[in-house]
């Protein structure tokens, strides 16, 4: 059974970890604004730049060489704010993932306890059904590895292909950059 104490030291401990992800989002959310302030004022001085460059233009074919100059690095920006903003994501869902994943942790130690506690204490015969609640913990608890192992495999697939799709999209843009 638990006590008025045991009760407040979890409740404590829940609220302590609630703050600490509103502080992980609240985080996230910052790190999101400064990129989007960056790329935002990066586009501005970009957009006057290449105005001026427009201005400057005095036949077609020095107009279709500004284009093409503008191309790869356009590709390679975007490619970059993107990346950027996958990186962000990620950190944060990793950043509450470990949370869960210590919670969880902690969850299934204190439920495994309570199931050798009642072990300790199951009046005689009764030896079978706590092998087989042993048995399901232990079965629950391999499922939940097996699932964790799959979204961290998942993960992994999606960083690389990011990568492959930010690749591509970059060396296209160079390749179209350089037949112009």
């Amino acid at each position: 059974m638990l006590t008025a104490e045991q009760i407040m030291a979890s409740n404590k401990a829940n609220i302590e970890t609630l703050f600490g992800l509103t502080t992980k989002a609240f985080a996230g959310v910052e790190k999101l604004v400064d990129l989007n302030v960056n790329a935002t004022k990066a586009a501005l001085a970009e957009a006057a730049g290449t105005t001026q460059a427009m201005f400057s233009v005095k036949d077609a074919q020095e107009l279709m060489a500004l284009q093409a100059s503008l191309l790869q690095p356009m590709a390679e920006k975007a490619a970059a704010f993107s990346r950027h903003l996958y990186d962000i994501a990620q950190g944060t869902t990793a950043e509450f993932g470990a949370v869960v994943e210590g919670k969880t942790a902690e969850a299934q130690k204190a439920f495994t306890g309570l199931v050798d506690n009642a072990a300790k204490n199951a009046p005689a015969g009764s030896e079978t059904a706590v092998a087989v609640m042993k048995s399901a913990v232990a079965a629950a608890t391999n499922a939940y590895e097996s699932v964790q192992k799959a979204v961290k495999q998942a993960t992994d697939v999606a960083e690389a292909n990011m990568a492959a799709v930010t690749s591509t999209a970059v060396n296209a843009a160079k390749t179209a950059s350089k037949k112009r």
